[in-house]
């Protein structure tokens, strides 16, 4: 009965490390640039957009801007001078040969519109947050442009009523004014059934465009959102191991239950891996050097 327990403490005996052979430290798994999936920061997808809420918030800013349109056209027919005119049989003339009134009519609606436009697509950036993008941009063009036409038809009805009465009753010779009208801008009809604005009547909408393209092009965010900025990465979770070697000094994690510990030499740590100095480890036997070329072989035998 004792041949076997010598079988197995010689086995045991065979597996037991040396002394001599050097310590030899388990593998260190690479470091993972992936966070750790319980300190992962979750992604949210946004609120769901509904048709009916993005019509209505698109809707709400439309009709604002269309109605700013009466005080652009109060103010454009207030600064834009009249033009004299004289009564004649064919009708009204310029009272001078080359009246510079109707350029400068024109030229005071391109100001004014092109400066509302550039408020407008400001406005519309920094209220309409939540849809900023295509929908913003079309709401404030389509808004400016709504705008243009109010404060032109607006303007040009302000006293026109009493210069066509005047054109009626006066006689011929009598020199009177006429409101300010555009001459480089206007509405045809396409087809004679599809209204077409043109010229300086597209100003507004042609700055808004432009300001809020720059908007969204020098905007920090992909999304033209604001997003929330971020606090910093948050710690590891409770139970976590760490990954990578460990920093001098720091304590070391227990070995899982169950888990094979390496062997250490004699007077080691409890886990079997020595915390020892390099030094304490005996210096492995120098092997015997190779005989002299022509020495004699000792005898065999």
């Amino acid at each position: 009965m004792s041949t076997p327990r010598t079988a197995r403490a010689g086995n045991w005996e065979d597996h037991r490390v040396s002394p001599d052979t050097p310590a030899t430290e388990p593998p260190v798994p690479a470091p993972s640039t992936d966070p750790p999936a319980s300190t992962q920061l979750p992604v949210s997808a946004g609120p769901p957009r509904r048709p009916g809420r993005t019509a209505a918030l698109a809707g709400a800013p439309l009709l604002v801007l269309t109605l700013l349109g009466v005080p652009l056209g109060l103010l454009w027919a207030a600064i834009a001078p009249a033009t004299p005119v004289v009564k004649t049989a064919a009708g009204a003339v310029y009272g001078q040969p080359q009246p510079e009134q109707p350029i400068a009519a024109d030229g005071w609606f391109s100001l004014l519109g092109l400066g509302f436009g550039v408020l407008a697509a400001i406005a519309v950036w920094a209220v309409l947050r939540a849809r900023r993008g295509p929908v913003g941009l079309v709401v404030t063009v389509a808004g400016t442009l709504a705008a243009a036409v109010v404060a032109w038809q607006l303007g040009r009805r302000i006293g026109l009523g009493t210069y066509e009465r005047m054109l009626a009753t006066l006689p011929d010779g009598t020199a009177f004014t006429k409101p300010a009208d555009l001459r480089a801008g206007g509405i045809e009809l396409l087809f004679g059934v599809v209204p077409v604005p043109f010229g300086n009547l597209l100003l507004p909408a042609f700055g808004a465009a432009v300001v809020y393209t720059l908007l969204a092009g020098w905007s920090r965010w992909p999304s033209l959102r604001p997003e929330p900025e971020p606090t910093g990465w948050p710690g590891p979770a409770a139970g976590a191991l760490p990954v990578g070697p460990a920093a001098p000094g720091a304590t070391s994690w227990p070995a899982a239950p169950g888990a094979t510990s390496w062997p250490g030499p004699p007077g080691g740590s409890a886990d079997g891996v020595s915390s020892g100095p390099v030094a304490s480890w005996p210096t492995p036997s120098t092997a015997p050097e190779p005989p002299a070329p022509g020495a004699t072989e000792p005898p065999r035998g």
